[in-house]
């Protein structure tokens, strides 16, 4: 039996099929107008490519935005939230971890699992940008890089400097700042991955870090951000096996399969 699961993020869409305790294939994409048609997308392009039907899966959960419609359109079975799945995603793959750091474009989490892979706690970033994937994005837009560049550009640097502010706004004028002044680009993008490292690290305080502890989201591409956050936290990070930005269509899946009926 194959078992599917769809999630549509703000920035990028991710499917995956699992068939018999593996991963068969993932497929990500950027997002279209609404979830539904990233949903329709993503999903169509992975199944065209494993050379399968919609109805050759046997369950299928949807999680991320517009879950709900998804369902409701038909694409999904039932859906999820992001935390469940991107916890159980993580458990699955690495099962000693029971801290998962997924930041995405909007919102940033910290998610406690149990030894039973059951959801033990969490929390999420407010509503600010900053601790987010759109913070990084728009520092990237003001220095004249790409998301890809910031981690490398930032092994380059030899004086960080201070950013001072908590919000995004005011960061970014602070990083004009330094760039009218001359300020190596590298040494700014350094310090906007450890004020990123620092926001992250203080909402982990809040539900508390038990090792062993993984990254998922986009961010966890950022190996810049990856290093900081262990510094801060005292933790190493267990490498994702896989791409990190599967990892809760991943657990979608995997939870389709146990609503499904196999376990």
């Amino acid at each position: 039996m194959r078992f599917g699961g769809i999630d549509v993020g703000s920035l990028t869409a991710q499917a995956v099929v699992v068939e018999n305790g593996r991963i068969t294939g993932s497929k990500s994409i950027g997002v279209r107008p609404n979830p539904v048609e990233s949903a329709e997308t993503v999903l169509g392009m992975l199944l065209s490519e494993l050379g399968l039907r919609h109805q050759d899966i046997s369950y299928i959960v949807s999680t991320g935005y517009g879950r709900e419609q998804v369902q409701a359109k038909g694409l999904a079975h039932a859906n999820v939230s992001e935390i469940s799945c991107h916890g159980v995603g993580a458990v699955w793959l690495l099962p000693g971890v029971r801290t998962i750091i997924d930041i995405g474009g909007q919102d940033a989490k910290v998610i406690r699992m149990d030894a039973s892979g059951e959801l033990k706690d969490f929390v999420m970033n407010d509503k600010c940008a900053a601790g987010t994937g759109r913070f990084l994005e728009v520092m990237c837009r003001t220095l004249g890089i790409t998301l890809d560049e910031l981690g490398t550009l930032s092994l380059k640097a030899r004086n960080p400097v201070g950013l001072s502010s908590r919000c995004s706004i005011f960061c970014e004028t602070e990083v004009l700042h330094y760039l009218q002044r001359g300020t190596d680009k590298a040494d700014i993008a350094a310090s906007v991955n450890r004020a990123m490292a620092e926001r992250v690290a203080a909402l982990a305080r809040r539900v508390g870090v038990e090792p062993e502890v993984t990254m998922s989201g986009g961010v966890a591409k950022n190996g810049a951000v990856k290093s900081e956050l262990e510094r801060i936290l005292g933790v190493r990070m267990v490498p994702c096996p896989v791409d990190p930005q599967i990892v809760g269509a991943l657990g979608a899946a995997v939870l389709a399969r146990k609503m499904g009926g196999e376990r």
